[in-house]
């Protein structure tokens, strides 16, 4: 069998089987020459961009953050408020803030309700691993004891304690 191309003349039998293989390998072996550091595809997703969360479900918000952190993805908290689990995307490590940003903290609780000691603990343990140390530590002696409330913190002061401005 032939290899076909066409040509002004029509259509034209150039090499047999053997030397189209011949020529692929031929064509194969003259490409150009690439570097690990060409071929590489440098991908960094779309920030999520907060401008106002008022909160979710804590296993909600820790699904959410388990999927930001598996696709690296950055976070931008650039709107007017960031309260209650939304504050948990400070702990992320590709996370900016906005200094005019309010971030508004609380304890745990069953839709407002007081938790039992061990849940209430054990639940404020889970949010405070996603703060920065020393807003973790404030969190831990004075954030979480408000449930039906709530502690306002502006972006500034959160900056100060080493959360990167956007």
């Amino acid at each position: 069998m032939g290899f076909w191309v066409k040509s002004i003349a029509g259509w034209t039998s150039v090499c047999t089987k053997g030397c189209a293989i011949l020529a692929v390998a031929i064509s194969l072996g003259s490409a150009p020459q690439t570097t690990q550091a060409q071929t590489q595809i440098s991908y960094t997703p779309e920030p999520l961009v907060v401008r106002i969360d008022r909160g979710c479900l804590l296993r909600e918000r820790l699904r959410e953050i388990g999927q930001l952190r598996k696709q690296s993805r950055p976070v931008e908290i650039r709107g007017a408020i960031c309260f209650s689990t939304c504050t948990m995307f400070l702990g992320l490590p590709n996370t900016c803030i906005s200094p005019d940003t309010t971030f508004g903290f609380h304890g745990p609780s069953s839709y407002g309700r007081p938790l039992d000691p061990a849940t209430f603990n054990r639940a404020s343990k889970v949010i405070a691993t996603h703060y920065p140390e020393p807003l973790k530590q404030w969190y831990m002696d004075e954030g979480r004891f408000k449930i039906r409330s709530i502690s306002r913190v502006k972006g500034a002061n959160i900056i100060k304690m080493g959360v990167p401005a956007c």
